[in-house]
């Protein structure tokens, strides 16, 4: 049996919480490549770029979106 903590460290939290902190890691890496990279990137290595880009503000959206639902459950 799978019992949550009292401070909400329960495992699916916990889960949660490490795939946060990827996403969000992932997110800086390519956020500080971005800005190395763009004053002299060819178009290619920029369309690579900007895919990343877009699928890490999507994770992070996603991110942001479900925290939210979960403060506004706590309340």
């Amino acid at each position: 049996m799978v019992t949550s903590q009292p401070d909400g460290g329960g495992p699916v939290s916990r889960l949660a919480d490490t795939t946060e902190s990827t996403q969000l890691g992932m997110g800086a890496e390519l956020l500080a490549h971005a800005r190395d990279l763009l004053p002299r990137a060819p178009h290619g290595e920029l369309r690579y770029l900007a895919e990343r880009l877009t699928e890490a503000l999507a994770d992070a959206l996603r991110v942001a979106e479900s925290r939210g639902r979960r403060l506004r459950g706590l309340a």
